[in-house]
């Protein structure tokens, strides 16, 4: 290897960790440098970014932030809280998979947070250590897109595979499983974990001071709320839009279908999926009667659009970076897949640890994967190794650190050493081993 090359890596590694450190726009904004520093300081061919993902992030998104101007996630969290009340000893299994469900149906674990505050206020009522539930809900939350048809992530890795003609359906035969088995496994790492809430001396502390009064005085009425029409169709329209989409994307008869280069060639699923969120969007509008103040005004736009911006900028810049050194990568991942393929993974895995996005890390290093040989089934259950963004602290962990008023979970006095590790660990490495045996099933 060249100087050259060690040079330009840190040039890479040094953009990421700048980036990582300000998230979201700051992330692409570090990816764009990158590219500029690659490109007209040393002269490198600038790669394609990932126009495909990108746009299924978009639409994806859009038809989101219409579903949130229509009441719809409001509906879909008061729902939540009702089940999470019925059975408030089961909590610590319980809320994660409910966070869970609103990512895999929206796509993006932004949505999750709206219900983070009523994990915490269940478990803290029904005197159940809220580190324990609140913990498990932050991670399944942000490993749920491997298990969401709609995750940008899902997306990427049926780009990254088209190669090999894997359908959605595939993907998720394998995701979905090995989802749910890394967050039982997850969930009971945090069973008993830490001292009973009573117990706890951060408990004790606050009680003595009054702030568990003032956590006490707070309960939601939950039955005075009452979903309007337009909510409730709202959900009705994005949920058959996500069943369309499994629907055709599953069963290839189903799309059209046009003769290139002599053989037919049916709608590739990124665009099924772009043009179905699209058109769903618009049946909300009309139906919700969505005020156009509302459209792009949620949370949910906002945040969408900041992963975009992230995974625009890093992708482009590490995509600069792989092309240009394309067969020494061959050759790497020739050895790699001949000896330990499973050493894959752990790239994965430490590659998403510094970029916060699973999505980002897909469309990075997914496709150099499969072009290096990679075999599909190991691709697809290592998926979950892209989900590494918990190590460092981000804005879900912190978040409900604030929520969690009893003090139980936190993030350390060394940042790292926090509540998320244990959980995380447990659920991404159980999650890639059930995988392994699932997709030797599916393929």
């Amino acid at each position: 290897m060249s100087e050259l090359f060690w040079i330009q890596l840190l040039v890479v590694l040094v953009c990421i960790g700048v980036g990582g450190r300000y998230g979201g726009v700051g992330l692409g904004a570090a990816g764009g440098l990158g590219v500029c520093i690659l490109t007209l300081l040393f002269g490198l061919q600038p790669a394609s970014p990932p126009i495909t993902v990108l746009l299924i992030i978009i639409a994806v998104i859009a038809c989101t932030s219409v579903l949130q101007g229509a009441g719809g996630l409001d509906y879909l969290v008061r729902i939540a809280e009702k089940m999470l009340r019925k059975k408030p000893s089961a909590i610590t299994f319980l809320g994660p998979f409910i966070c869970s469900l609103f990512v895999m149906f929206c796509g993006t674990a932004y949505v999750a947070f709206a219900v983070y505050p009523v994990v915490a206020e269940v478990a803290a009522e029904a005197k159940i250590r809220p580190e324990r539930p609140m913990s498990m809900c932050v991670i399944a939350a942000g490993i749920a897109v491997i298990a969401s048809p709609m995750s940008a992530a899902t997306a990427g890795m049926i780009a990254a595979l088209s190669m090999y003609d894997v359908s959605i359906i595939q993907i998720l035969g394998v995701s979905i499983p090995a989802f749910i088995i890394g967050t039982l496994c997850g969930c009971l790492s945090v069973f008993k974990r830490g001292k009973e809430l009573e117990n706890d001396p951060e408990f004790q502390r606050r009680i003595a001071v009054g702030d568990y009064q003032s956590l006490h005085a707070e309960q939601r009425e939950v039955q005075a709320y009452k979903p309007s029409v337009g909510a409730k169709v709202g959900v009705l329209i994005f949920g058959l839009g996500v069943a369309m989409v499994i629907l055709f994307g599953s069963v290839k008869s189903l799309l059209p279908a046009w003769e290139v280069g002599g053989k037919m060639v049916p709608l590739a699923t990124p665009a099924l999926i772009q043009m179905v969120m699209l058109a769903a969007a618009l049946f909300i509008i009309i139906f919700s009667k969505v005020p156009s103040d509302k459209f792009a005004s949620g949370s949910v736009f906002r945040s969408g659009l900041i992963g975009v911006v992230g995974v625009f900028g890093i992708s482009w810049m590490t995509g600069t970076f792989f092309d240009a050194y394309r067969p020494l990568f061959e050759e790497l991942f020739k050895h790699m897949v001949e000896s330990w393929p499973m050493l894959f993974g752990l790239i994965l895995f430490c590659f998403s640890a510094v970029i916060f996005s699973p999505s980002a890390t897909v469309a990075a290093l997914m496709p150099l994967g499969a072009a290096m040989g990679i075999p599909p089934a190991l691709l697809v259950a290592l998926y979950p190794a892209t989900c590494g963004d918990f190590i460092v602290p981000g804005a879900g962990q912190i978040g409900c650190v604030a929520f969690d008023r009893t003090g139980t979970t936190r993030l350390g006095r060394y940042v790292i050493n926090h509540s998320y590790l244990r959980p995380g660990f447990v659920m991404v490495i159980s999650a890639v081993i059930a995988g392994y045996f699932i997709s030797k099933l599916v393929f």
